[in-house]
């Protein structure tokens, strides 16, 4: 009998804790927020809260993550598991933490720079208006990315941090965790489409409840983008284009299916390796790249060199490129903030416009004569 009587008991609880799973968020309407480009992130949009599901934190990530975003007077009507959500924001957003330097325009796109109170390597923050913060106090260095300074980040209690991942194997995220701070992963970076990492804005959109700001400021950076694009179409000529260099015995350049190709594919100019398949990086040997790359017309990104006399000490067999004879190395390198972090790193995700711009203006400089390059530079 007593045994019955456990089984009666179990069997209670239990339906009462299936029904709390069932009724652990408000019913509300749900709507799905637009997103044109971007495949690493869906968003629900409810009446009281907000749900986000990333779904590539990062390359053939096995694993997604959802977020869960409420005001504190909603979240303390609901009842859920700890294991329901991979992270629950408290929203509106006061103090966050960013891991990455091409999160610092959304946030300043959307004017709330303000409220960004830590980074890691801070030296590599471009923006002047971020950086007058650095400079002033306002935002606390937190040490190396791989690394986060944990105690400081811990005095200074965000109420989120955003980072990214490279396989999720990230000790210093798990000790965040613990310590009830909110760690939501971004993979703006693993787009494989310019127009889809701009449009990462939106994540930070639905952070700050700016979701109309955010889906306006894309659509006119879209606009920009496509114009330029259309105007590219009309150039008479393609010149040919050799990029990248070597990093010891191997040339890395862009393969022909990546971020970078699309953007010389925009451009409307003839990139050499334009036929390859891979998203990524393209290695090959220098003797692969001589033979196909000699007369190339323009060769842009010399990987990290920034004069002519770099690139010959690192390297004398690259004075055989027809490019590097007529001085037509093009790179963002020596487009520097006040501390030395590279500008296009930063910016280049938010504004593609802005880099597809400087590309045609480079390849196709009749097309866009009252324009300056943003990122672009010659090599000296």
């Amino acid at each position: 009998m007593k045994f019955y009587k456990f089984i009666l008991v179990f069997i209670i609880v239990a339906a009462c804790q299936s029904d709390k799973k069932n009724e652990q968020l408000p019913a509300s309407s749900t709507s799905q927020f637009n997103l044109k480009y971007a495949k690493g992130f869906n968003v629900e949009s409810h009446k009281d809260y907000k749900i986000i599901n990333v779904t590539q934190p990062w390359p053939n990530a096995k694993k997604g993550y959802t977020y869960l975003l409420a005001s504190k007077d909603v979240l303390s009507k609901m009842t859920f598991t700890k294991d329901t959500y991979d992270a629950v924001v408290n929203n509106p957003i006061e103090q966050i933490v960013v891991t990455s330097t091409t999160h610092i325009p959304s946030l300043e796109l959307l004017g709330v720079e303000n409220k960004l109170v830590g980074f890691p390597g801070s030296d590599y923050v471009s923006s002047e208006k971020t950086r007058e913060r650095i400079d002033n106090g306002k935002i606390r260095e937190l040490g190396k990315n791989e690394g986060i300074n944990t105690e400081v980040l811990l005095e200074i209690n965000p109420d989120v941090v955003i980072g990214f991942g490279v396989d999720g194997v990230n000790k210093t995220f798990q000790t965040i965790k613990k310590a009830n701070i909110p760690v939501l992963y971004n993979g703006d970076w693993v787009e494989s489409n310019a127009l889809a990492k701009a449009e990462w804005i939106k994540f930070f959109g639905i952070l700050f409840n700016k979701e109309q700001q955010a889906d306006s400021i894309f659509k006119n950076i879209e606009k920009n983008y496509l114009e330029a694009k259309k105007i590219a179409s009309k150039a008479k000529k393609q010149p040919t284009i050799l990029s990248g260099a070597m990093t010891k015995d191997v040339w890395h350049l862009p393969n022909g299916k990546s971020p970078e190709a699309q953007f010389l594919k925009d451009a409307n100019v003839d990139y050499l390796w334009k036929d390859t398949t891979g998203n990524g990086s393209l290695y090959l040997s220098f003797e692969a790249v001589l033979d196909k790359g000699k007369t190339a017309e323009i060769w842009l990104n010399p990987s990290y060199y920034g004069s002519m006399d770099q690139l010959k000490n690192a390297n004398p067999l690259y004075t055989n490129f027809d490019a590097f004879n007529n001085k037509s190395i093009y790179s963002f390198t020596n487009s520097k903030g006040e501390t030395g972090g590279v500008l296009y790193y930063e910016l280049g995700t938010a504004r593609p416009d802005l880099v597809l711009k400087d590309i045609i203006k480079i390849c196709h400089p009749e097309l866009l004569p009252n324009y300056e390059p943003y990122f672009f530079k010659p090599l000296n």
